[in-house]
């Protein structure tokens, strides 16, 4: 049971005072859109829809317009594939120094790597800013070994591993330069198999296929089998001699272990084990265990003991051994220690760097008897973390003696500092097109200005400033993850917001909710956005469902509730805040699992708590979802900078976790009508 904050009247007076919001940024403020504004729109829909004829005709309406660029991408972007290379010069001289030059170099530079133009490309490639596309990445580094031969450097199949690897979806440039690396030898046909294993887990066909293509194109139909039956593939095929039939086992394993590990490892154990390799074997229990450990509250298998099957754990990757990690920390009432540590020190370097994975460490050094030189090496581990920037960093803050305070703010901005931001020509741009309802582009835009548009992004004090011409135009998103790629100084009435404050607040206290845990959610659903509309038809302020919404306004008594008040705020507010409340009842005061109930549905967090008695950071870690793992951690670090700002007063993040397990047999039933 977690314990009660209580707010003074403190909290208003501090709040007033330290973060006080002008009155312009309290709200969105209304925008009158121009006839040219209407055409942009017109523009933008006929661009989505392919209207090629429609963009060409519309474009000389919009010349001098602030998006302007936009349009003229919009409509060059439709035709590029007919286009002439004159008329991409043409554009980028044009527009030379946007983010639209950028982004249409990308494309261009895509389409010249299609076509297998590279005296094109590699004079082109040179001017790309950003930088930011795989395919380009793996196109330039083709051209390279094109260029250079077997004297190409290893760092090169290395970068083309790394970018290949990382690519869910089928691609062409990394495809194109892995296939050149294999022919020369610089990539094993084991690379290229690891990628078809890398993909067939997810459940990506085509890459898998792409992969397979490369190394064993006679095998594509039987490829076709284990991607439609593994298990029937398993169950007809009787032996494995070759590479390629081992690999095909592999992979068959591989997909099966995605929906039904127990049954890949009995494959494993009592068929196919003997007939593979050492590393196949491990890389196919790596992922039987990992599988195992997603699913959260199995009591059918142990993931544990699947990885003890693994003979080398170099042969894992980085994910594996995070959930044997994982897996290790909630093996019982006490976690596995020395298996957290050894699964860790197994990891990348990259890896390693992960304030997840440095926090773990240094704890697992300072279980049981902990020598002078691991308390040094874990200490050093905290320092090397420890901040108010985020989760595992606020732990290892607390784990130093220290709690969570409210830093001091930068020296305020210059005059000059603040009229730089405003003549930024691309910050303009992004202002505009996020105002008349084209947000994406506006998103894109900003992101281009103050990350990309110079080598190294905005300095500090340039993204303070940008920061805060987003905070005053009540435009939150911005302000707040610009704001955030700060390093050497933290404002946080930019990074911590609170608008529409007193609604929030009364509300909050009204129904008995800490008011920072809301704020602290809000911040992670939507930003403060009030348009927002996530992918499966969640909206505004709290990102509420419509099916929710109804029955969260039965439960208060709200009368005559139709979906479409989600979009006023109060409304959106009050449903939002009753859910919440709703949910941290439900799981005993526990703001860990009412996180997850608000973000996956309170039914998973429910079987999640089957199982031993674990600290919350703990159950936290080994939420099976990516989303609502990395939400839960945010959604607790966001709370605890917020209740630093609202009360003034020091705050812990380990206050608020405390401990999760089953439901006591004396506790009230689950609420199951909540959705």
């Amino acid at each position: 049971m977690l314990s009660k904050f209580i707010y003074t009247a403190a909290l208003t007076a501090v709040t007033s005072s330290l973060f006080a919001l002008p009155a312009l940024a309290q709200s969105t403020p209304a925008v009158v859109l121009t006839r040219a504004d209407d055409t942009v729109l017109e523009m933008g829909q006929a661009f989505r829809r392919g209207d090629k004829a429609r963009l060409t005709a519309l474009l000389p309406q919009v010349r001098g317009h602030v998006l302007e660029s936009w349009a003229a991408y919009w409509e060059l972007n439709s035709r590029l594939n007919e286009a002439s290379p004159q008329d991409v010069q043409a554009f980028l001289t044009r527009y030379a120094g946007s983010y639209q030059e950028d982004r249409l170099r990308n494309d261009w530079l895509l389409l010249l790597g299609d076509r297998r133009d590279w005296t094109t490309f590699a004079a082109e490639h040179p001017q790309f800013r950003m930088g930011d596309d795989r395919d380009v990445r793996c196109y330039a580094w083709l051209i390279e070994h094109v260029k250079n031969g077997p004297d190409s450097t290893g760092a090169l199949a290395n970068n083309v591993k790394k970018n290949w690897y990382a690519q869910r979806d089928a691609d062409a440039g990394c495809r194109a330069a892995a296939e050149r690396l294999l022919a020369s030898k610089q990539l094993t046909p084991l690379d290229i198999w690891r990628k078809a294993r890398l993909s067939i887990e997810v459940n990506r066909p085509r890459p898998t296929r792409d992969a397979v293509e490369m190394v064993s194109p006679e095998s594509m139909a039987l490829l076709a089998i284990i991607q439609a039956n593994p298990s029937q593939f398993l169950t007809d095929k009787k032996l494995a001699f070759t590479k390629v039939r081992k690999e095909l086992i592999t992979l068959a394993l591989v997909k099966l272990a995605g929906t039904d590990p127990d049954a890949a490892a009995k494959f494993l154990e009592h068929k196919w084990g003997f007939q593979l390799s050492a590393e196949e074997r491990n890389w196919v229990w790596g992922v039987i265990g990992k599988q195992s450990a997603i699913r959260f509250s199995s009591q059918d298998s142990d993931p544990l003991a699947y990885f003890s099957k693994v003979s080398a754990d170099s042969d894992l990757t980085d994910e594996m051994l995070g959930w044997k990690t994982r897996a290790a920390l909630r093996a019982g009432n006490q976690p596995r220690w020395p298996l957290v540590l050894s699964s860790i020190n197994a990891m990348s370097s990259d890896a390693r760097q992960d304030p997840t994975w440095t926090y773990w460490k240094a704890r697992a050094l300072l279980a049981g008897t902990p020598t002078a030189a691991k308390r040094a090496e874990a200490l050093a581990l905290y320092q090397s973390i420890a901040s108010v920037r985020g989760f595992y960093e606020q732990l290892a803050l607390e784990e130093l003696g220290q709690l969570i305070t409210v830093p001091a703010r930068p020296a305020a901005l210059s005059v000059a500092e603040k009229e730089a931001a405003r003549n930024n020509v691309s910050l303009q741009r992004a202002t505009h097109a996020i105002a008349i309802g084209l947000r994406s582009e506006g998103v894109r835009e900003w992101n281009y200005a103050t990350n990309l548009a110079q080598s190294g992004g905005m300095g500090e004090r340039e993204l303070l400033a940008a920061a805060q011409l987003a905070c005053d135009r009540a435009i939150w998103d911005r302000c707040i993850n610009t704001s955030e790629r700060t390093q050497d100084g933290m404002d946080f009435a930019q990074r911590f917001p609170m608008p529409f404050h007193d609604a929030v607040i009364k509300r909050s206290r009204d129904i008995g909710l800490d008011p920072a845990y809301v704020y602290g959610l809000i911040r992670q659903e939507s930003r403060f956005i009030m348009e927002a509309r996530s992918g499966v038809g969640a909206s505004g302020l709290m990102q509420i469902m419509p099916a929710t919404a109804r029955e969260t306004a039965r439960y208060i008594g709200l009368t005559g509730f139709t979906a479409n008040q989600l979009n006023d705020r109060d409304t959106n507010i009050t449903i939002g805040t009753a859910y919440l409340k709703r949910a941290l009842d439900d799981f005993g005061g526990s703001m860990a699992m009412a996180a997850a109930a608000y973000n996956a549905g309170p039914s998973r967090p429910r079987n999640w708590r089957n199982g031993p008695q674990l600290e919350a950071a703990i159950w936290a870690e080994n939420v099976p979802f990516n989303e609502t793992r990395d939400y839960v951690k945010k959604v607790l670090s966001n709370t605890t900078n917020y209740a630093a700002v609202l009360t003034g007063q020091p705050q812990s993040l380990k206050a608020r976790l405390g401990m999760i397990g089953p439901r006591e047999a004396s506790a009230p039933a689950s609420d199951e009508k909540m959705p």
